[in-house]
C-alpha cells in the first residue's frame, strides 16, 4: 500500500512528510479543473478535490490510498485562485487588504471502491495593506502559485492579524480533518 498525493503543491508534500506518511508517493493530478457552475465554495472544493483523487485511482493499485485536494480563497461571494498574472495578483491582495475571508479545502481520500470527501473552512484576517507592501511581495514571486495570491506560512505571515480555524487549512491541507478521514480508510499515522 502507498499513500498517494494527487497533488504538486510543495506545500501538500511537505505537510504529508511532516506526518511521517508512509511509503508516500506524489503523482500529481493533469486533467482539467471544470468547476461545476452555480456552486458554493464548499461544494465547488470538494468537487475538485474529487476530480483530482478519482482521475489519479484509476492509475493506482486497488490498495493505494489516494489523497485529492483543492484549496480557494471565497471573499465577498467571488473566488480567488491561483493569480495569472502580477497584476491579478496585486488585484487580489488589494481586495483582501484589511478584510476577513474564508479559506476552503476540499479533501477526498479513495481506498478501493471507498470514498471519502469533505471540506474544512478557516476565516483569515488580514491588516490593511499598503500598494508599496503588495507589490513587494507580489515582486517576491511567492504569490503566484497560491490560492488568494499569499502564503500564510511564507512572508506574508506579516498580513496575517489572525486565523480561525486550522491553519494548516490556509496552507493547502487541513491535516486533522486528514488524518479522521484516512483513520476511517484504515490508515493510522500516529
Amino acid at each position: 500500500m502507498h499513500i498517494v498525493l494527487a497533488s504538486a503543491s510543495p506545500r501538500r508534500r511537505e505537510l504529508m512528510e511532516m506526518l511521517g506518511a508512509p511509503a508516500l508517493r506524489i503523482v500529481p493530478a493533469k486533467g482539467e479543473e471544470r468547476p461545476p457552475e452555480g456552486v458554493g465554495p464548499e461544494e465547488l472544493v470538494k468537487a475538485l478535490s474529487a476530480a483530482k483523487a478519482r482521475e489519479i485511482a484509476a492509475l493506482s493499485e486497488k490498495d493505494d490510498v489516494i489523497i485529492g485536494a483543492d484549496t480557494i480563497v471565497w471573499h465577498r461571494g467571488r473566488v480567488y485562485g491561483k493569480p495569472r498574472s502580477r497584476e491579478e495578483a496585486i488585484a487580489m491582495l488589494e481586495a483582501l487588504s484589511g478584510e476577513t475571508h474564508e479559506v476552503y479545502t476540499g479533501v477526498t481520500v479513495i481506498r478501493g471502491e471507498a470514498e471519502l470527501c469533505e471540506a474544512e473552512r478557516s476565516l483569515v484576517h488580514f491588516r490593511e495593506l499598503s500598494r508599496r507592501e503588495i507589490e513587494a511581495y507580489v515582486d517576491s514571486g511567492e504569490p503566484m502559485d497560491k490560492a488568494g495570491a499569499y502564503g500564510a506560512q511564507g512572508k506574508a505571515a506579516l498580513f496575517v492579524r489572525g486565523i480561525e480555524g486550522d491553519f494548516f487549512n490556509v496552507m493547502g491541507l487541513p491535516l486533522c480533518r486528514l488524518g479522521t478521514m484516512l483513520r476511517k480508510q484504515g490508515v493510522e499515522l500516529l
